[in-house]
């Protein structure tokens, strides 16, 4: 007996995050096309079978199913707009918004394709540029249970779950705690290695026997103190540039619920720093390098 056909993918936004997600849906066996404004990153998807029809909207007329995974709210609004006047190859084209942005611009887009006759979830990704996103990315599905029900079938190929999280709006607003607590973590995790520098303390041997410990290892010093102990923050996992980004969002939603936030609030500073410093383009663990400057570290260990 013939297998049923997959469903067809759209990746609009084929980034850090869009490229992993369009080459593993193609290796499940997912026609995929997929579109982004940068030439080099189209050539990327190809590499990996993904056909790139040359604009959004191509990509929505063949596609059964849209995932977006963008790195602005302008570029939320534009795709939007563009899909506006093309029809989807079938009614009530699935769109799953996987992009870190404000909810309130979220919901604007949410209003705009229901117009369109397109029901968007909000589904946004807790994880970061892996080989195996299926060992470590979940995605925080928030939308009609029907619908995070098929997009958690889809989803599956790059995810190690896809929980629905509530209703729409609910996946970024978990999405923003997470990320307020990489933003602290990830500081954390540049501090004590400059502080075992200057203990005169190899910084890998804590990283062995601290982040192994069930009580203060974390998934993220093991992603990252690596990078801090080589002092080596390319190719990135999450761009300083990017991350600037989230961080405005998060620092956005404490405002509007009024709720301090005194550790986040210093670690933002931190990553200005590292932007002055010119690593727009490294990882987020390049914040240990400020760290550094300031503890009076700045020749590389050895």
């Amino acid at each position: 007996m013939t297998p049923p056909l997959l469903p067809h993918i759209g990746v609009i936004g084929l980034g850090i995050m869009g490229g992993t997600m369009a080459s593993a849906l193609r290796r499940a066996g997912h026609p995929v096309s997929g579109h982004d404004p940068l030439p080099r990153m189209r050539q990327r998807a190809r590499r990996a079978g993904v056909d790139t029809p040359g604009s959004s909207a191509a990509v929505a007329r063949a596609a059964d199913v849209l995932l977006l995974s963008l790195p602005s709210v302008a570029a939320l609004h534009a795709v939007v707009d563009e899909l506006r006047d093309t029809v989807a190859p079938a009614p009530r084209q699935l769109v799953i918004e996987t992009s870190t942005l404000p909810p309130g611009d979220k919901a604007q887009a949410l209003l705009a394709l229901r117009k369109q006759g397109r029901l968007m979830l909000d589904a946004p990704i807790s994880g970061t540029a892996t080989p195996h996103p299926e060992a470590t990315w979940i995605m925080y599905l928030s939308g009609p249970a029907a619908a995070c029900r098929t997009a958690a079938r889809i989803v599956s190929a790059f995810t190690l779950k896809a929980p629905r999280v509530g209703a729409f709006g609910a996946g970024m607003r978990l999405k923003i705690a997470a990320n307020h607590l990489v933003a602290i973590y990830n500081v954390a995790c540049g501090e004590v290695t400059a502080l075992c520098r200057g203990m005169g303390l190899d910084p890998a041997i804590a990283l062995e026997h601290i982040g192994r410990s069930p009580y203060i290892g974390t998934g993220l010093m093991g992603l990252r103190m690596p990078m801090m102990i080589r002092r080596e923050y390319e190719p990135a996992t999450m761009k300083v540039g990017v991350w600037q980004k989230d961080m405005q969002v998060i620092a956005e939603m404490a405002r509007s619920v009024d709720c301090p936030t005194p550790l986040f609030d210093a670690c933002a500073s931190l990553y200005t720093a590292a932007q002055a410093q010119g690593r727009s383009e490294q990882d987020t663990a390049s914040v240990a390098e400020v760290l550094a400057t300031l503890a009076g570290q700045t020749r590389p260990p050895g």
